[in-house]
């Protein structure tokens, strides 16, 4: 037998044994008056000693309203200042951040209050369409109001304490500012007892899977989980104190809150956010202004920076290094960041919430090839296997479902011992649902999701493999491709393209684009074309909304499966 699809990440740098707050005391004390918090839309900038006497006064305020180590605090809002701040203060009180979508709706935010109980809950005021305070009222039509933020509902037995952020303070709330200043004058022994008594090894942090099967799961992670995984992910960027990272991708996930936040943080790097959420050109300008040296972003980030009419107009040369990741990354967009965007030293991540997030990075002096087709290779101190159906190890160069374990496996879902057990098996391995393959230098490709993967006529077609093909098209600027139902073979092969500005081309043409390049049972049935792909908040295309609107317009149905 071949090697097995088996790798351990090695390295000469010990796993850090502190919790988060131990984290920013320590860059404080290191860099104090390096910047540490840059937030553009908001004029903010603050000192590392800054940033910790700030969240320290956080902290304090929120123990004196009488919450707990362990209880949950919720926050549901965009990017801001506000938001780190609340990071810090809840890890230093030893409370339980749970990060909420902005993007959720009433549905979703009962589903989650109920879920895990948050005792408090940090709101904005509105973001674009999503009214928070309104929905808040709505979820809590049947509670007691007592005023000043303080409420009691029968349906949400935990939730005590409602803290509004920004300057228009609306009735019923309590002012995040007010709270804050009220911190500044709280007795700090009760902060200090707490601090004593934390254990790295206490949950931390509750991030919500997307949930695009089933109710979303609540991945519950500790300090060693993210503190670590920050820290590695920052090392494999050459992180250091004269770095300043452009943070554009939402906080309340992995990707801003980890490998943007803490990767920071452990090196005493700059945090520059420019805008509360995606904004292309609020971005770039950012990049210049703030004399930025790395950036991170999904694909669809990058493609839209790299495509704004006035990309050339902004200067990007400090750029050195970030992160791509959180979905599939071309091979033609990653040479474009690279040659044009100055990123040479850009890398790429692969992981996901319940793994803290990253088990792959490529590394800064990996080969341009290796950069641009792989995730790179396994994680210092994380193992990971590929295993087939029958949950056996299969040899190097064979796809199927990646497996990791180690010190990033979340602690489990919170109060799901089920859902637990489907992803985490009695050795402690997390089974991804990733199909990936594994070269005989460890270097890993993400082939697909196991899902997502389509079966036509028998034969295993992974999408990704389509989809870089499809981007060698000059007129192609990006693509989906999806498994949809077939009756006579199971599913055929569907590519939904979205066009460069101003291109104009046939279904036909991409058919013939396909054939004799690439095996005839993967050259696609159908072609769409679209404006826009349905997205996730952080920028990963929902193919299965794709999938079924397609079904439903063909008029086809998918067997069902037991």
């Amino acid at each position: 037998m071949r090697e097995p699809s088996y790798v351990c990440g090695r390295t000469d740098s010990p796993l850090l044994y502190r919790t988060v707050g131990e984290v920013l005391r320590l860059a404080a004390e290191q860099w104090p008056d390096r910047e540490a918090l840059v937030v553009c839309h908001q004029k903010v900038r603050l000192t590392y000693a800054g940033l910790y006497e700030r969240a320290k006064e956080l902290a304090g305020a929120l123990l004196a309203l009488g919450l707990q180590p362990g209880d949950r605090v919720g926050i549901w809002s965009p990017n801001n200042s506000e938001w780190v701040l609340t990071q810090f203060a809840t890890a230093l009180a030893g409370l339980i951040l749970v990060n909420i979508n902005p993007a959720y709706r009433t549905a979703e935010l009962d589903y989650v209050l109920r879920a895990v109980g948050c005792r408090a809950l940090v709101l904005a005021p509105s973001f674009k369409s999503s009214d928070y305070v309104g929905m808040m009222r709505s979820v809590l039509a049947q509670g007691d109001w007592a005023g000043e933020g303080r409420v009691r509902c029968r349906e949400y037995p935990a939730l005590q304490f409602l803290i509004q952020l920004g300057v228009d303070l609306q009735r019923g709330f309590m002012s995040f500012g007010a709270l804050c200043e009220a911190g500044r004058a709280a007795n700090p022994n009760p902060l200090e007892a707490v601090a004593a008594g934390l254990d790295p090894d206490q949950p931390i942090n509750i991030q919500f899977t997307s949930g695009t099967t089933g109710l979303p799961k609540g991945a519950t992670l500790t300090h060693f989980n993210i503190v670590n995984n920050g820290f590695f992910v920052g090392e494999g960027m050459r992180f250091g104190p004269q770095d300043r990272l452009c943070i554009p991708v939402p906080l309340y996930h992995c990707f801003g809150m980890v490998l943007g936040v803490l990767a920071a943080v452990t090196h005493g790097a700059t945090m520059v956010f420019p805008s509360e959420a995606f904004d292309t050109e609020a971005t770039l300008q950012a990049v210049a202004t703030e004399r930025c040296t790395a950036l991170h972003g999904v694909p669809t980030m990058f493609i839209a920076e790299l495509g704004h009419p006035r990309f050339t107009e902004f200067d990007l040369s400090l750029l050195r290094t970030g992160i791509m990741a959180g979905a599939p990354c071309p091979i033609a967009v990653m040479r474009r960041v690279i040659d044009e965007m100055h990123m040479r030293e850009v890398t790429i991540c692969y992981g996901m919430t319940e793994t803290s997030p990253v088990s792959f990075q490529s590394d800064v002096h990996d080969p341009i090839d290796k950069r641009v087709s792989t995730v790179g290779r396994v994680h210092p101190h994380v193992q990971v296997k590929i295993i087939d159906g029958e949950n056996a190890v299969v040899p190097r160069g064979t796809p199927g479902q990646l497996c990791t374990r180690g010190y990033s496996v979340m602690r489990g879902y919170w109060e799901d011992a089920e859902r637990t057990a489907e992803a985490v098996d009695e050795a402690g391995w997390m089974h991804t649902g990733d199909l990936a393959v594994l070269d005989g230098g460890g270097y890993c490709n993400i082939v697909g999701r196991v899902k997502d993967m389509i079966i036509r006529g028998g034969e295993n077609i992974y999408p990704r493999e389509i989809e870089e093909f499809l981007y060698r098209h000059p007129k192609v600027l990006d693509v989906a491709v999806v498994g949809i139902a077939d009756q006579k073979y199971g599913e055929e092969v569907c590519a939904v393209i979205r066009l460069h500005d101003g291109a104009s081309v046939d279904p036909q043409e991409i058919i013939e684009f396909c054939r004799g390049q690439i095996a005839h049972y993967k050259v696609p049935r159908y072609v769409y074309f679209v404006r826009e792909f349905p997205m996730t908040v952080t920028g990963k295309v929902q193919k299965y909304l794709i999938r079924q609107q397609l079904e439903q317009e063909l008029g086809v149905e998918r067997e069902r499966t037991a």
